[in-house]
C-alpha cells in the first residue's frame, strides 16, 4: 500500500517497468506509490540496467537484519550497565537519567547534540572521549561532534587534549567546567554593563532611549557583581552578620573593623554583599559613600 514498505510484487512490478522502458515517474503512478520511492530502490539494488526484484528483495531482508535499533536521544554511556551495576532497573534509571539531563540543557538553549556530548562526557567516569569514541557511542556523523565539541569550546565547557599514544585528540570535561562557564557569563554580564552606559551617554542620559539603557547599565552591573562574589566574600559577609546578632546592638563599620581585626574596607565590602540595606530602615536611602559610617 502506499506509504509501506514495497512488497515481492511491487518488486516485480518495478522490474518488469524497467523492462518496458517505464520512468520511475509512470512506475510509481501504477504503483501508486511516490516517484522517490521507486527511484531509490532502484538505485539501491543495482540502477535500471541490473535491477532484478529478486535480488532486490533478498538485500533489503539482509539489511533489515543487520540494522539496529537506533539509541535513545541521550547521552547514555555506552557501558551503562557497568556504571551502575548490572540490573536492568538500575540501567533504566541511569537511561531517563540522561535523558532528563539532556533536556534540562537544552531548556536552557544549549543545542542538543551539544547536550548529548555534554551529558555522555558526565556519565563516564574518566570525563574524557576522543571523536571517534563519541562517533561510535552516539550514533552521529565526526561533522555533528565537531561542530557539537566546537561549541562547547566555546563556551568554555570542554577541552581537547592530545592522546600521545593512540595520536589523536581527547575532549575532556574538568571538574571546575561550572566555574569557568561562571566566571565567562561574569565578564560577559560586566561588558553588557558597560555597554549600555557608554549608550546611555551618546545618546544622552534624559532621553529615552538613554533613560532605558541607563536602567539596563545598572541592571546587569549589579548583576556582574553579585556574579563576581566568591566564596571568601561570603564568609566575610556570613562573619560580619554573626558579629551583629552577637552584639546585640547597632554597630558601626569601623567598631565591627576593630572587632574583627579588619580593615575599614573589608568590612564595607562584606556588608555590603550582604544587604546592609535590608538590615535597617535607616540604611535605605543613604548616600554613596556613607555606608562604612553607618550604624548596623
Amino acid at each position: 500500500m502506499p506509504g509501506g514498505r514495497l512488497t515481492h510484487e511491487d518488486r516485480r512490478n518495478i522490474g518488469a517497468g524497467l523492462a518496458e522502458g517505464l520512468g520511475y515517474a509512470e512506475i510509481a503512478r501504477r504503483l501508486g506509490r511516490p516517484t522517490s520511492t521507486v527511484s531509490r530502490e532502484v538505485a539501491r539494488n543495482g540502477g535500471t540496467d541490473s535491477y532484478r526484484a529478486d535480488r532486490a528483495l533478498r538485500a533489503t531482508e539482509r539489511r533489515a537484519r543487520r540494522r539496529r535499533p537506533a539509541p535513545p536521544d541521550a547521552g547514555i554511556p555506552a557501558n551503562a550497565g557497568d556504571v551502575v551495576g548490572s540490573d536492568n532497573s538500575d540501567q533504566e534509571e541511569l537511561r531517563c537519567f540522561a535523558g532528563q539531563f539532556v533536556e534540562m540543557l537544552v531548556e536552557t538553549g544549549l543545542p542538543r547534540m551539544a547536550s548529548r556530548v555534554l551529558v555522555r562526557l558526565f556519565l563516564t567516569d574518566s570525563g574524557t572521549l576522543t571523536a571517534a569514541d563519541l562517533v561510535g557511542q552516539l550514533k552521529v556523523s565526526p561533522a555533528s561532534v565537531s561542530k557539537a565539541v566546537g561549541y562547547l569550546e566555546g563556551l568554555g565547557m570542554v577541552r581537547r587534549e592530545r592522546d600521545p599514544l593512540r595520536r589523536r585528540e581527547r575532549y575532556v570535561v574538568d571538574d571546575d567546567v561550572w566555574l569557568r562557564a561562571w566566571t565567562r557569563d561574569t565578564r560577559t554580564t560586566a561588558t553588557w554593563a558597560d555597554t549600555a552606559r557608554r549608550g546611555a551617554g551618546i545618546v544622552g542620559a534624559d532621553t529615552p532611549a538613554g533613560v532605558r539603557l541607563d536602567h539596563m547599565g545598572h541592571f546587569f552591573a549589579t548583576l556582574s557583581d553579585d556574579m563576581s562574589v566568591g566564596p571568601s566574600t561570603v564568609d566575610d559577609a556570613l562573619t560580619v552578620l554573626a558579629a551583629l546578632v552577637h552584639a546585640g546592638a547597632p554597630a558601626d563599620a569601623d567598631l565591627l573593623a576593630e572587632t574583627l581585626g579588619w580593615s575599614t574596607d573589608r568590612v564595607a565590602d562584606a556588608l555590603r554583599h550582604a544587604g546592609p540595606e535590608r538590615l535597617t530602615p535607616a540604611g535605605r536611602g543613604a548616600p554613596d559613600g556613607q555606608a562604612a559610617r553607618r550604624p548596623y
